[in-house]
């Protein structure tokens, strides 16, 4: 969730880290720093907060200097002050760390004991001190990161730069991204492609357990053993401009606008544009064989592979199961032979995820992900990627990515519906159809905000809201209210309609808004019932259905949200617009940081 620049070149090192940080700045922070070699020594430059407050600090006293590092920190060990900012060091190192060290508190009694002294809470120091001791016990800087390197336990990404060696940069990876960027006449190590995106194109990836040491000429990778290897360069998508908000407020209003595009160039890839059926990826298993698919995910992507679940099962008949990643691996479970493990992650870094996978290959899974990041951690630990081509999502409320991923697997549970025989084609091509027409009545919603405006006013007066889905539309009920909680900071919950009576409806008074998913449909009649019973209670009702299912319910909804018509399947899709779009503009009424919510991270990238 942190993030890492770090240059070794011929220009000004500054206003390049600072840069990189701003394009960082979506993985959420709560201080900043960099550090430089200024004439052979270490000067920093450290803020708490937004990095408008580093920015600041650099315009009054500037760190010249062509070799440096940079970071944004989330706290984890240590409360977020200048003091415990990143860089951390000595006179002879400088380091930044994303990731947790798991033996900090042992290493830190034997670096005391040794004569080390601290001046931070953080694990991180205890890197610093560490390679202090070594270089002052008289290891050169190589020497020195490698035995550092041995003794650490958890997960990090490394960045770290040495007094008296202005042309030398050395990073590492355990379980967190590190990526090496070749310049013409500078080299680079960032969190991801995107920090690095205006300043080269070609990256290379470090594995789990490299480390690098990178100098103006170039870079020499090795493995957790010391042993030299080499890392394959790639050319990135990326570019700078890839991430501007231009004419919207936030980068959450631009994503949300961008989602017609992102859902239209998903099915133009991925359905057949001769027969309009959906074409099967490239799989390294047969549809026919699968045991079972296990789908596990986290926040936002793990309601969609709800969705996934639903669909799978009804259409696919395939037997599903769906976690939590943060809890899949923890309770062990047994894996088929023949099974599929699922992930979903924007990111594509996302902490809990990767050890799902991790687990899911220890138990002979085929591997498969969905992810936005093709050059990311899981998607290069899969067997095959099923790339959601939306594009860098900055926001930390997911909208894009969530409702990409949800096309990608309605795409996919169709066609593994006809590569199993399972549809008759003609009903394929049928969902296909409703599928098809998603972009065009999604930007009908964008088009037409009133409504969702006036009833923001309502619901920014709330202070708790309960959510209401059925079928595949009650994990967009737990998304809805996910999306309220995370950026308006109002207490929402998401609840299975049919579940209502069996305790949340004694929540339920004339101050507490109900939002019904409701479009109308197979499930339509069952949620309609369970809606007046709410109505009798005293609830606010709002209903967001197509006209037919409003025209129904017109008699007991406080408000109501028209949408265009659109098969029951499809409709999960469809319909995540507008529950994102109430909870934006309820955080506008509300004046939260809409971006960058307090607490939250856009990837997590820690346990």
């Amino acid at each position: 969730m942190c993030g890492i620049v770090g240059v070794v070149g011929g220009m000004p090192a500054s206003p390049l880290l600072l840069d990189g940080l701003r394009r960082l700045e979506y993985r959420g922070y709560d201080s900043a720093g960099i550090a430089t070699l200024v004439n052979g020594h270490i000067e920093r430059r450290r803020a708490e907060g937004k990095l408008a407050n580093l920015a600041a600090i650099l315009a009054q006293s500037p760190l010249p200097g062509v070799t440096g590092i940079g970071h944004t920190r989330w706290a984890t060990h240590g409360a977020p002050t200048e003091t415990n900012a990143h860089p951390h060091g000595t006179a002879r190192v400088a380091v930044v760390h994303n990731g947790i060290i798991e033996n900090h508190i042992d290493l830190r009694a034997e670096l005391e004991a040794a004569g080390q002294i601290f001046s931070t809470e953080t694990d991180t120091e205890t890197i610093a001190q560490l390679l202090d001791l070594l270089l002052a016990e008289g290891a050169t800087p190589v020497e020195a990161a490698r035995a550092a390197f041995a003794r650490l336990e958890g997960a990090y990404a490394l960045a770290i730069i040495f007094s008296g060696h202005p042309e030398l940069m050395i990073g590492a990876q355990r379980g967190a991204p590190l990526a090496v960027g070749y310049g013409e006449t500078e080299m680079y190590l960032g969190s991801d492609a995107l920090a690095l995106a205006p300043l080269t194109q070609e990256i290379a990836y470090l594995e789990d357990g490299d480390w690098v040491v990178v100098s103006r000429a170039g870079a020499e990778f090795f493995d957790r053993d010391g042993a030299a290897i080499t890392r394959v360069k790639k050319r990135t998508h990326l570019t700078g401009a890839a991430i501007g908000k231009g004419n919207f407020r936030h980068f959450m209003e631009k994503e949300m606008h961008e989602q017609p595009v992102v859902i239209g160039d998903l099915l133009h890839r991925m359905v057949d544009a001769t027969t309009r059926l959906p074409a099967l990826p490239i799989l390294p298993f047969h549809p026919q064989t699968i045991s079972r698919i296990t789908i596990s995910a986290c926040g936002s992507g793990y309601y969609a592979g709800l969705v996934g679940k639903f669909w799978l099962e009804a259409y696919a008949r395939i037997c599903v199961e769906a976690d939590v990643a943060s809890e899949f691996r923890y309770r062990a479970p047994p894996m088929p032979d023949g099974g599929i493990g699922l992930l979903l992650s924007q990111s594509g870094e996302t902490a809990d995820t990767l050890a799902a996978l991790r687990y899911m290959r220890a138990q002979n899974q085929a591997i498969v992900s969905i992810v936005n990041v093709a050059e990311s951690s899981i998607a290069r630990a899969s067997d095959a990627i099923l790339d959601t081509i939306a594009g860098p999502e900055v926001s930390v409320a997911s909208t894009k990515a969530f409702t990409a991923q949800l096309t990608v697997l309605a795409v996919f549970t169709l066609a593994m519906a006809r590569a199993r025989g399972s549809m008759a084609e003609a009903d394929i091509a049928r969902l296909t159809a409703s599928l098809l027409e998603i972009p065009a009545k999604a930007a009908e919603i964008l088009a037409h905000e009133a409504a969702i405006q006036r009833l923001a006013i309502r619901i920014a007066e709330a202070r708790d809201v309960l959510y209401l889905g059925r079928g595949g539309c009650y994990p967009i009920a737990l998304e809805g209210a996910l999306k309220l909680k995370e950026i308006s900071y109002i207490h929402a919950e998401g609840y299975a309609a049919g579940e209502m009576k069996h305790g949340p409806i004694a929540l339920i008074d004339k101050s507490v808004p109900v939002i019904a998913i409701c479009p109308s449909g197979p499930l339509f009649e069952k949620t309609a019932s369970n809606l007046q019973e709410a109505a009798a209670r005293g609830g606010q009702i709002i209903v967001i259905s197509d006209a037919e299912g409003a025209g129904k319910l017109g008699g007991i909804a406080t408000e109501t949200i028209i949408l265009p018509a659109i098969d029951a399947f499809a409709a999960p899709i469809l319909y995540a617009i507008p529950v994102q779009m109430l909870a934006y503009h309820v955080a506008m009424l509300k004046g939260t940081d809409v971006d960058q919510p307090r607490n939250l991270a856009k990837s997590v990238t820690v346990e």
